[in-house]
C-alpha cells in the first residue's frame, strides 16, 4: 500500500512536480508508517496480530467483505480520481486557502488514526473479539471523545485530500469510503455492544461513535 498509492497517484496525475501530490504523500507515509512505529512500541507484536492470517479469517463473515472494501475505498480510488483530474484539468485549481485547509485536515485526520492505534492494544485489521488476547475497552486517549477514533481520522482525512489536491470529483469516492466506513462501524458497534463485556457501559460514558454531537 505504502508503495502502490505514491506510484498510483503520481502516474495518474502525469506530473513529477506536482507539489501538491508529493506534500500529501509525505503526510501520508509520515502517519502510516510513524504511527505503525509507535503503536509497535507501545504494543509489541501488534503488527503481527493485526497481519494474522488465522485472525483474520476468525473475523465476522460480514467484515471479511466490509474490511479489505474498505481498506481498499479509503486509499486507491481517491488517488486514481485525484490524480486523473490533475492530469486532465477536471477541476479548477482551489484557492491557497483551501489547499491549506486539506492539509490541515489530513494531517488532524491522520494523527488522531494514529493516536487510537498507538493508544489501543486491540487495534485489529478485522471485527472480532479477542478473547485469546483479553480483551477489554480501550477508554484512553482518543477513545474519550468517540468510540472509534481510527474510522473517524480517516474520514477526516478522506476530505481533506479532495480539498489538498483540489479535485472535485474525488469527492465522490471519498463519499462512497465515508459509507462503507458508517455501514461497518455501526456494525462493529453493535457487536461490540453484544459481545465485549464493558462496552454497553462505555457506550453510556462516550455517546458519540464517529462525530461528537453528531453521530
Amino acid at each position: 500500500m505504502y508503495l502502490l498509492i505514491p506510484l498510483i497517484l503520481l502516474i495518474c496525475g502525469g506530473d513529477i512536480g506536482w507539489l501538491q501530490a508529493w506534500l500529501f504523500l509525505m503526510l501520508f507515509l509520515a502517519a502510516g508508517v510513524g504511527g505503525r512505529m509507535w503503536a509497535e512500541r507501545q504494543h509489541p507484536g501488534l503488527t503481527a496480530e493485526r497481519q494474522n492470517i488465522e485472525n483474520i479469517q476468525n473475523a465476522k463473515a460480514w467484515d471479511k467483505v466490509l474490511a479489505p472494501l474498505m481498506a481498499v475505498s479509503i486509499g486507491f480510488p481517491m488517488t486514481i480520481v485525484a490524480g486523473l483530474d490533475h492530469r486532465y484539468n477536471w477541476s479548477s485549481e482551489f484557492p491557497l486557502w483551501l489547499i491549506a485547509t486539506g492539509f490541515t485536515l489530513i494531517s488532524l485526520g491522520y494523527a488522531f488514526a494514529a493516536w487510537a492505534l498507538a493508544e489501543n492494544r486491540f487495534f485489529s485489521s478485522v471485527v472480532r473479539i479477542q478473547t485469546d488476547r483479553g480483551h477489554t475497552v480501550c477508554d484512553s486517549g482518543p477513545y474519550r471523545f468517540v468510540r472509534h477514533p481510527g474510522y473517524a481520522g480517516n474520514l477526516i482525512a478522506l476530505f481533506g485530500i479532495v480539498l489538498a489536491l483540489s479535485s472535485v470529483w474525488a469527492l465522490i469516492p471519498a463519499i462512497v469510503a465515508s459509507i462503507i466506513t458508517v455501514i461497518r462501524t455501526a456494525l462493529e458497534d453493535q457487536t461490540l455492544q453484544e459481545e465485549l463485556p464493558g462496552y454497553r457501559d462505555y457506550v453510556q460514558r462516550v455517546r458519540y461513535r464517529l462525530v461528537p454531537w453528531v453521530y
